[in-house]
């Protein structure tokens, strides 16, 4: 007779990565906050929005609220809860100081037991690099993405567009806050990486696969692709995090 059947834990991939932010060459403050997180587990990009003011303390506001996930609770739940709390945080100080309006877009990355959970609000970006393909893993909550969804904007046409920047969803802005998520099952080799629209409104998608793809580590990665966009005039802050998962 055989004895009971013992499950074995299958080995967890290692998880590695860095960020980096920058002012960019025409802001005069940085209001970009990033989250890189020694344990490998959570990672966010936060822009504060520079036309609400006070866009640095709504950034920071928001990574604050992502430090502190609860071990066990639902990740893609988890991860909308703290944002949804730091909405509830931004309009408290914005109450408590008399502003007007300030708020931030988010990107937020939690790696669980081999999958990557995404939550975001705004146009502030995750992809996936996986066997040299570069992979989106959000959908810009902005008005030039509706206009796209819709059939009357095409993707050539998203720069000179006069709404470009202007963002649907926001962290701190309006009564409430949607937060969407994603998640996807990760294999050793995947490069994941969050950035501002900072990075996207300079360097195209092809040659940020091909940065990602070139660099021997996410340190590299994350200086390659920032100098990218400062070689392409960074009209805006700059800030990326690249993740890489490794071999068990």
């Amino acid at each position: 007779m055989t004895g009971p059947i013992t499950a074995v834990p299958l080995p967890l991939p290692r998880v590695t990565g860095s960020g980096l932010t920058h002012r960019g060459r025409r802001r005069e403050r940085n209001e970009d906050a990033i989250l890189t997180d020694p344990t490998g587990r959570v990672w966010a990009v936060a822009d504060g929005m520079g036309g609400y003011g006070h866009g640095d303390v709504a950034a920071d506001i928001v990574i604050d609220h992502l430090e502190t996930l609860p071990d066990g609770a639902l990740v893609p739940a988890a991860l909308a809860a703290r944002i949804e709390a730091a909405h509830s945080g931004i309009l408290a100080h914005a109450r408590r100081r008399g502003i007007l309006r300030m708020g931030a877009t988010v990107v937020a990355l939690a790696v669980e037991r081999g999958t990557a959970h995404v939550a975001w609000v705004g146009d502030s970006r995750a992809y996936l690099l996986r066997e040299g393909r570069l992979r989106p893993l959000t959908r810009d909550h902005s008005v030039v993405q509706a206009l796209i969804d819709s059939g009357a904007l095409s993707v050539a046409q998203v720069g000179s567009h006069p709404d470009a920047h202007v963002v649907t969803r926001a962290v701190g802005v309006g009564d409430a806050v949607e937060v969407d998520t994603v998640s996807t099952r990760l294999v050793a080799g995947d490069r994941l990486l969050l950035c501002s629209d900072g990075l996207t409104c300079c360097v195209d998608e092809p040659a940020i696969k091909d940065h990602l793809r070139a660099a021997p580590s996410p340190d590299d990665a994350c200086l390659a692709l920032v100098r990218a966009a400062l070689d392409a005039g960074a009209p805006d802050n700059v800030s990326v995090i690249v993740v890489e998962i490794g071999g068990a």
